[in-house]
């Protein structure tokens, strides 16, 4: 049986797929982690490579380059920061808006991997690289004691919007590293789904969005 594959965008350069949560984007250690989205695309596409990544329990959108040149090209938009990436998510409690008019609000903390913990992250106002993360109130549905937001990363830290949401007391529901067992056992998956993303074509230029439906 051919695994599933949600393509949503194929060319000569690029390849666009929505995710399902509980599917690794690349390979992990051992034999049961080899089955990924990364090597479910080579074996349709043999010149597919990895451009980014998301958590294994997120869902939403992934672009992966078709050769070499494609990759550079690709990498260097999301280094210059070119690419723009919004997600959805439902967070425990309920949040203020301080921005009036449904503006954006900001959390800038500094943010290390915590190697002893790994693949978990910590805010380090020491040595913690820094980390920015856009949020606002979000539209739909969303669990008894729960907010939906917007999120908008700025920088690309590991684990930074599930980090920077707990660090500010809210932790997004479902997630197996960051929210409390309560929090976790309200939902069956974790609520977070990269939705939109903008990016430079890596041969033309070309400024193209593309978007996956939020499946909670």
């Amino acid at each position: 049986m051919t695994p599933v594959l949600n393509l949503l965008h194929a060319d000569d350069a690029m390849l666009v797929f929505d995710k399902p949560a509980g599917l690794l984007a690349v390979p992990g250690r051992g034999e049961d982690k080899q089955d990924c989205l990364s090597t479910r695309a080579q074996a349709a596409w043999p010149d597919a490579l990895v451009v980014h990544r998301l958590d294994m329990a997120t869902s939403g959108l992934v672009v992966m380059a078709r050769g070499i040149e494609a990759q550079r090209a690709l990498s260097r938009s999301f280094e210059r920061r070119q690419v723009h990436k919004r997600y959805v998510a439902v967070v425990a409690g309920t949040l203020p808006n301080p921005q009036p008019d449904n503006g954006w609000n900001t959390i800038d903390l500094p943010l290390l991997v915590d190697w002893l913990n790994r693949p978990r992250s910590i805010v380090h106002p020491e040595l913690g690289k820094p980390s920015l993360t856009r949020w606002r109130l979000g539209d739909g549905p969303a669990p008894a004691g729960g907010t939906r937001l917007d999120l908008e990363p700025v920088t690309g830290r590991s684990h930074q919007l599930r980090v920077h949401l707990q660090a500010i007391g809210h932790p997004i529901l479902g997630d197996p590293l960051y929210a409390t067992p309560a929090q976790q056992a309200l939902v069956p998956r974790l609520l977070l789904h990269a939705l939109t993303l903008e990016i430079p074509h890596p041969v033309t230029g070309e400024p193209l969005r593309f978007a996956a439906p939020c499946p909670f």
